[in-house]
C-alpha cells in the first residue's frame, strides 16, 4: 500500500539543507532558534501522532487498523521517526527480505538475518553466490538495500556475508554503505520502474520491454519472473525470439544457452552471462525493475 509518493527521508534532507543554508547566511543566535523551532515542530506532531495511535488502540479493532496504517510508506515512516512502529526493527527486516527473496533466490541461493547490533547494523548472509557472474554483486546489493531501506530505515548499515564480487580479489563480505545521512552525498538510488504487461507471462513466454530507452527481456521460468538486458552476451543479438525451456533460454543469433535461474549464466560457453536486472514480483499482479546507472547510461 503507497500513499501520494511523499519521500519522508527527501523532506529530512532537505530540512537539513536548508538548516545548514541558515547556519551560513545568519549569526548563531538566529540559526540555534531555527533549530529549535523545527524540533519543536517535529516534537509536536510525533506527540500528536502518540495519542492518535492510542486512541485507536483503545477501539475495539484498534490493533488492526494500528497494523493496516503501518502498511502505508509515509504513515510507517513517521512511526519509524517517532519509534511508534508496532514491529520490531528485526521483524520488518524479515518481511523485507521475505518480499525480495524470490528474486534473491535466483542470483544467491537464499539470505537469512543474522541480527541487528547495538551500533544498528542489520548482519545477513546469503547461501550460495553467482559464482563467475561479474554482475551477480551490484544486482543482489541493489535487491537488498532497496527493500531494507524502506523497512527499517534508522538502521546504520548491512553487512552481508556471502555475496561473490566480481573479480575478486578480498574476502566474500559486502559492506553496503551506511543508511542514514553521512557527511557526502549517498550514491543515487536506482528508480524502480513499474512494468505492464508481464505479470501474466506463462512459463516459457518471454517479452521485451523498453524501460527508460532500455530494452529490458523478461522470462517466466519455475513460476517465477527473471529480467535480462536484451542482449545475448556472445553476439549481441536480441533474445526475444529465443526458445525458453525450462531455466534454458538459448539466443536465436548464436543458439549460445544461457540459465536464466543462474544470473543469465551461460551453459555452454564458460565466462559468458547475460545482464541481469533486479525484478520484484509482489504476486498481485505489480512487476517493478531497477536500472543500474551503468546500465540506464
Amino acid at each position: 500500500m503507497a500513499t501520494s509518493g511523499t519521500d519522508l527521508r527527501t523532506v529530512g534532507d532537505r530540512v537539513d539543507g536548508l538548516l545548514t543554508e541558515l547556519r551560513a547566511l545568519t549569526d548563531a543566535s538566529v540559526s540555534s532558534k531555527t533549530e529549535e523551532v523545527v524540533r519543536l515542530l517535529v516534537e509536536l506532531y510525533g506527540g500528536a501522532l502518540e495519542r492518535v495511535l492510542e486512541v485507536v488502540a483503545e477501539q475495539p479493532s484498534g490493533l488492526d487498523t494500528i497494523d493496516r496504517l503501518a502498511e502505508d510508506e509515509l504513515v510507517a515512516s513517521l512511526m519509524i521517526l517517532h519509534g511508534l512502529h508496532p514491529l520490531a526493527v528485526e521483524e520488518r527486516v524479515h518481511r523485507a527480505l521475505e518480499g525480495v527473496r524470490p528474486y534473491l533466490g535466483s542470483h544467491a541461493g537464499g539470505v537469512e538475518l543474522l541480527g541487528v547490533d547495538d551500533a544498528g547494523v542489520a548482519h545477513l548472509r546469503l547461501q550460495g553466490s553467482c559464482d563467475g557472474c561479474a554482475s551477480s554483486t551490484v544486482t543482489v546489493k541493489l535487491a537488498i538495500e532497496k527493500a531494507i531501506n524502506a523497512a527499517a530505515p534508522e538502521l546504520t548499515g548491512i553487512d552481508v556475508e556471502g555475496v561473490a564480487e566480481p573479480a575478486a580479489a578480498g574476502p566474500a563480505l559486502l559492506q553496503i554503505k551506511p543508511l542514514h545521512r553521512a557527511e557526502t552525498p549517498p550514491e543515487p538510488m536506482p528508480d524502480w520502474v513499474g512494468l505492464t504487461g508481464v505479470a501474466g507471462l506463462a512459463d516459457g513466454e518471454l517479452t521485451v520491454v523498453r524501460v527508460q530507452g532500455v530494452q529490458v527481456l523478461v522470462c517466466a521460468s519455475g513460476g517465477r519472473l527473471y529480467a535480462y538486458r536484451d542482449a545475448c552476451a556472445a553476439c549481441g543479438s536480441g533474445l526475444a525470439s529465443g526458445a525458453l525451456a525450462g531455466e534454458r533460454l538459448a539466443c536465436p543469433g548464436c543458439g549460445v544457452e544461457f540459465d536464466v535461474r543462474l544470473a543469465g549464466r551461460s551453459r555452454t560457453s564458460p565466462g559468458l552471462h547475460l545482464d541481469p536486472l533486479p525484478l520484484l514480483d509482489d504476486g498481485g499482479g505489480t512487476v517493478r525493475v531497477a536500472l543500474p546507472a551503468r546500465v540506464a547510461s
